[in-house]
């Protein structure tokens, strides 16, 4: 790598962490903490429909499911989710947000949305110094040890 790729990552490095400190901020400054708002972000935006399971959402949070439950029952106390029996599998219960938790992701994912959008030139050269490192050029003449 050369010190533009360093340069690069470390530039991208810094923008993610200052992202990471705004989310936090924003969460918490809404009454909730960074891990409620990425529990509802995750229901939020969960593919092809409004509710997911403790399964999907541990594994969306990289979280152990023991883990996700303790943090889905605190958002079932704060009135941020609420917990159904699936209609068509008994054994299944649906993680649903609420009308509140779906205000606060919006406002929450607004301020996020605003931040992203100045750090498009960033990904980009974080992805160039990637794609970079990948099409190394192999060296000539190196011999190995017999």
């Amino acid at each position: 790598m050369d010190k533009k790729q360093y340069m690069a990552l470390s530039e991208f490095r810094f923008r993610l962490a200052r992202f990471l400190h705004l989310s936090q901020a924003a969460a918490r400054a809404e009454g909730i903490t960074p891990a409620q708002y990425l529990l509802l972000l995750h229901l939020h935006g969960f593919p092809g429909r409004a509710w997911a399971t403790v399964g999907e959402l541990a594994e969306r949070l990289q979280a152990s499911h023991q883990g996700t439950v303790a943090l889905v029952q605190r958002c079932v106390r704060n009135g941020l989710v609420a917990k159904r029996r699936s209609g068509s599998d008994a054994r299944c219960v649906e993680i649903r947000p609420t009308p509140r938790a779906r205000t606060l992701v919006r406002r929450i994912a607004k301020c996020h949305a605003e931040a992203l959008a100045q750090m498009d030139t960033v990904f980009r050269a974080a992805s160039a110094a990637g794609e970079s490192v990948g099409r190394r050029v192999p060296r000539k003449n190196v011999r190995t040890a017999d």
